[in-house]
């Protein structure tokens, strides 16, 4: 099985890495080899002499094989702001990107690459998050943070990916707020306006439990 999703949020801290861990240990736990890839982050720290990205370790962690950090998080910035700013001279190549992901892909069954932000975040002054989705031609998998505002958050972001021509292959909801009024009838109205598949109800946690959280994805 050679196949790979491109996740993507409805906005930034939309709990993209842990679906995209919970995915990672769904499809490991189905007997197949998995390679996570966070091409661009920021808000990123020093270590060993490089900077590294947490949600990118986390990745590089459950990996099935020896991914080196760098293939996993090409491009890392200190700064915690829109890659586009945070880039200063190093600024995004999108082909730089597409040659680390052909690497990786051929080494494993499953690729999953997650975005920085939105559909629509900036990467540089010239290519965005869908810029790079549609570079390495994966289908789309978007993150929904269940809170007040989501439904047209959804909306609007699976309008957007269908304005690309870009296969979307469903959609996650993500409770991340353990106190939202009226939470299925919320999922209900999304799954009624959205075409998508919805791939996953992932519970509300305040720990990483990615094994509990790979139990209601229905890939």
């Amino acid at each position: 099985m050679k196949k790979g999703y491109f996740i993507t949020g409805t906005d930034t801290d939309v709990g993209k890495t842990w679906a995209t861990i919970a995915l990672m240990r769904y499809f490991k736990n189905q007997g197949y080899s998995v390679i996570g890839m966070k091409p661009v982050a920021a808000g990123c720290e020093w270590q060993e002499g490089i900077l590294k990205n947490a949600d990118a370790l986390l990745m590089q962690e459950n990996t099935t094989l020896e991914i080196e950090y760098k293939k996993i998080n090409p491009y890392a910035f200190e700064m915690p702001v829109s890659p586009h700013l945070a880039a200063s001279k190093n600024s995004v190549s999108l082909k730089a990107i597409k040659n680390i992901f052909d690497e990786l892909k051929d080494k494993t069954d499953i690729m999953l690459v997650e975005g920085a932000g939105g559909w629509l975040a900036p990467l540089s002054y010239e290519y965005d998050i869908a810029d790079l989705a549609k570079k390495l031609h994966l289908p789309v998998i978007f993150i929904v943070a269940i809170r007040l505002g989501c439904i047209n958050h959804a909306r609007l972001t699976f309008q957007a990916i269908q304005s690309e021509n870009v296969e979307c292959a469903g959609w996650l909801a993500m409770c991340v707020d353990p106190d939202i009024p009226m939470l299925s009838e919320n999922i209900s109205m999304i799954k009624g306006k959205v075409s998508a598949p919805l791939l996953g109800v992932l519970p509300y946690s305040d720990h990483m439990d990615f094994d509990f959280l790979a139990e209601h994805l229905k890939i």
